[in-house]
Parts: C-alpha cells; structure tokens; sequence
C-alpha cells in the first residue's frame, strides 16, 4: 500500500515537472479554450471508454451541477451516457463510430469536445475527434501516450505519461479538478 501511495506521488511529481519544463500551462490553456467555447454559447461534449468514459461523466457533472461554488450550471455533455444512442450506432455503424455519430447531430463551431484515452488510439475517440475538428469545434485531449494519433488532432493536449491506464487516469483526475476550478472560478465572478 505504502509503495502504490509512494509511486503516486511520484507520478505528480513528474507531471508537474512536464508541464513547468514545456513552458507552457496547458491546464491553463485547457480553461481558457473552454471558458471561450461556453462564453461564445458552446457546449463542453466529452468522451472517453472505461476509465475514462466515468471521467467523462464525472467532468460534465462538475459543470452541469457545481465542483466547489454556486454558479450558474455550464453546458456540458458525456457522450457515454446515452445507452440507447451507444447501442443503436454500435448496431447500426460499429463501435468505432459511437461518439463520431452522436456528434454528427450536435457538434458545431464554438463547441469544444473533450475527448480521453489513456492509450491516445482509441478508434471511437480518434474518429469523434476528426468530426469535431471537421466542424470546427476545438478539441482538448486527455491522454497517456505522447506523439499519439489523438494527440496531432489536438487543439491542446495533455499528456500523462505513466505505465498503466489506472495510473494516467489519476493524474487525469487532478488536471480535470483544476480545470473544473479555472472554469468555475471564471463563471462565479472570481478571477
């Protein structure tokens, strides 16, 4: 136990150390997109498989309800939420189109979606990505793997690198946190 909590650590150390060597606060950069997409009427449409398909409802539920103030509720959408759209398009199109068709009927420029995938190469997440990038919508990507065919989609990425998803999924958790934080902050009139 002690050695797991230890490795924890360890991993956000190394992801701290990645965003200050970059240069650039791509967490920062990440509110900022979104904060743009909600201000200019934008919906926050967010996907991911597994892990990350909980991560994704678990975003929208930070801004339809509230992660630590009152405001007012922010636009957002997991896509694996609807069992009877997943379902019919998995039948009807194949898995790999799950969240590309569901866009197809609601992403539009000013949009942004989140997509997540802790390999960087899920099909679904990949394609729904292309289709979001096609309309013009921003795209903001969660990912474990550097260089990965997720990440050159990307308007902004984030990029945790770790050994095993459960791990790239912790270091998620805390980006996704701040972000929801940045935005809420943004929306309840603090800066």
């Amino acid at each position: 136990m002690r050695k797991q909590i230890a490795e924890s650590i360890a991993m956000h150390r190394k992801m701290l150390d990645n965003l200050e060597a970059d240069g650039i606060d791509c967490i920062e950069s990440i509110a900022k997109m979104i904060i743009r997409s909600i201000t200019a009427g934008g919906i926050i449409y967010i996907c991911g498989n597994g892990g990350s398909a909980a991560d994704a409802q678990h975003i929208a539920g930070e801004f339809i309800g509230r992660f630590l103030k009152e405001r007012k509720a922010l636009p957002a959408v997991a896509l694996s939420t609807d069992t009877s759209i997943l379902t019919a398009v998995a039948n009807d199109y194949g898995f790999d189109n799950i969240f590309a068709r569901h866009l197809a009927g609601l992403v539009k420029e000013n949009d942004c979606l989140w997509a997540l995938s802790t390999s960087g190469s899920s099909p679904n997440v990949v394609k729904a990505a292309e289709l979001a990038k096609n309309r013009g919508a921003k795209v903001i990507v969660f990912t474990g793997k550097k260089d990965s065919e997720l990440e050159k989609l990307a308007d902004v990425c984030l990029c945790a690198e770790a050994d095993k998803s459960f791990a790239v999924q912790e270091m998620h958790q805390v980006a996704y946190h701040i972000i929801c934080g940045l935005v809420e902050r943004h929306f309840a009139g603090e800066k």
